[in-house]
């Protein structure tokens, strides 16, 4: 076979914005694998109503191509539906309709190998190229015939997979005990909702979209739910116009630029940036709470209960907690083991169900690229390093260059896993691939101006950065 100028491991939105744009470069060569048999978005998450923390722009292209025939405008008029979403004013769209928007995509974009698991990518020095072996899967997942693709260039797209607490890992695995990730609430949807006692773990906003939708489907007064988390406050997701800016390319070159003890200790800092819950959310929670105050009321002044006194909601919202243990109490019921922080108290909480809404992290790619291990330059904590056109740093002895996609936070930072920044890394990767400008770049994306001087901050990534004075003309 004649071989590929890049070959993508994953088809998620990014490697799939990779794709899209890639169809329009003149004469590229691509083909992307994928192990299972169609895309999909994390379909346990689709809850009715709930929507995307990005604007429709940020769809698989149009940030870097408006003219793009994959644009999520061009899926609205392909469905006919471009005039009922102009009047709608809907600026975030639902994440039900991104996911439909994504599958319309890639049902229709030549080069995607779905059903095809990536099993080893290693180096050929007598071909000069990336050995990139694969497994044809049936509709099952079954093997049905090995296969071998070779390119100049691969590009790493496999994810995330769901994060649960070490605490909480010998009760999830049990399959006895109720306790699911929320990445497949929608599946286990109808069995929380019959619990007796459910409890929600994690305050970002797939917490919060799981804890109102348990709230909103439970009876008033006998909602038996907890809401839990290791945060301070149940707080809203940082959303000011410059605050956003921290998602822009600028600001990608701007921390890339830092030292690698500079960017260690400021990912931690920008937890609100990412992992807190929009405002409009927890207004609904709010809002679900308090009207169901009114009803408990109401309910309590028909009976000629207590002389007007509103009733409360079974509701508990705990913040400043976490699980140090869990176990099995009576039954099925779980016992989970809690300790504040702030009052350094512990307690006990008998439930019935858990869901994690505990995050993800990213898939490690060591053992797909173990025949790599060698060629793989590494920063002070073990970690790959990537440079600004998010390529590994390899040995000069591999020829060809390999791509990560959503697997540069410790080097690009927060917008590494944010859908808003996701055609415009594709385009930068396909100008590397190419070798020239297929897709003109801005020169500038922020009003925020991040450091005193721009550029990296030393050749060596950035270590020797510390201590340099720049002068400013104001």
């Amino acid at each position: 076979m004649e071989p590929l100028d890049l070959a993508g491991v994953g088809i998620g939105p990014f490697n799939l914005s990779l794709a899209a744009l890639g169809d329009g470069v003149a004469g590229l060569r691509g083909a992307f694998f994928e192990q299972r048999p169609e895309f999909r978005w994390h379909p346990g998450l689709l809850i009715e109503g709930a929507t995307l923390q990005v604007p429709f722009l940020a769809d698989l292209v149009t940030l870097a191509d408006p003219a793009s025939p994959w644009s999520f405008l061009r899926f609205l008029r392909e469905r006919e539906r471009l005039f009922p979403f102009y009047f709608a004013e809907r600026f975030h769209i639902e994440r039900a309709e991104y996911d439909a928007y994504c599958r319309w995509v890639s049902e229709r974009l030549p080069g995607l190998c779905f059903g095809h698991q990536v099993d080893a990518v290693r180096w050929s020095a007598e071909r000069d190229l990336f050995e990139v072996d694969f497994t044809r899967l049936d509709a099952l997942g079954e093997a049905l015939t090995l296969g071998r693709s070779y390119a100049r260039n691969v590009v790493l797209g496999i994810g995330t997979a769901p994060h649960v607490p070490r605490a909480l890992r010998p009760s999830a695995q049990d399959p006895a005990v109720p306790v699911y990730h929320s990445s497949e609430y929608l599946d286990r949807r109808a069995e929380l909702l019959a619990a007796g006692h459910v409890t929600v773990i994690g305050s970002g906003q797939s917490g919060a979209e799981v804890f109102l939708d348990l709230l909103r489907g439970r009876p008033a007064g006998r909602e038996r739910l907890h809401w839990l988390t290791r945060s301070p406050a149940f707080a809203p997701m940082e959303y000011s116009k410059l605050g956003l800016e921290h998602f822009t390319p600028d600001y990608t070159r701007y921390f890339h630029g830092l030292s690698e003890p500079a960017r260690d200790g400021l990912l931690p800092r920008q937890g609100q940036l990412h992992k807190a819950v929009d405002a409009g959310t927890l207004a609904a929670v709010h809002d679900e709470l308090y009207r169901r105050t009114l009803e408990l009321d109401r309910g309590a002044g028909d009976r000629g209960g207590d002389g007007g006194t509103a009733g409360w909601p079974d509701v508990v919202l705990t913040p400043g907690v976490r699980v140090r243990a869990a176990g099995r109490g009576g039954g099925s019921r779980l016992e989970l083991h809690l300790e504040h922080g702030e009052q350094q108290e512990r307690g006990v909480l008998t439930t019935d169900a858990v869901v994690l809404a505990t995050g993800y992290t990213e898939r490690p790619a060591e053992g797909l690229l173990a025949a790599l291990e060698g060629y793989v330059r590494r920063d002070g904590s073990g970690r790959a390093l990537v440079d600004e056109e998010y390529r590994l740093v390899l040995d000069p002895a591999v020829g060809g260059s390999v791509f990560v996609q959503n697997a540069e936070r410790h080097t690009h930072g927060v917008g590494a896993p944010d859908l808003g920044l996701a055609a415009h890394r594709s385009a930068v990767i396909l100008n590397a691939v190419t070798g020239r400008e297929s897709y003109p770049l801005p020169r500038r994306t922020a009003f925020t101006t991040f450091g005193l001087r721009e550029g990296p901050a030393a050749a060596d990534g950035g270590a020797g950065a510390a201590g340099r004075s720049a002068t400013v003309s104001v």
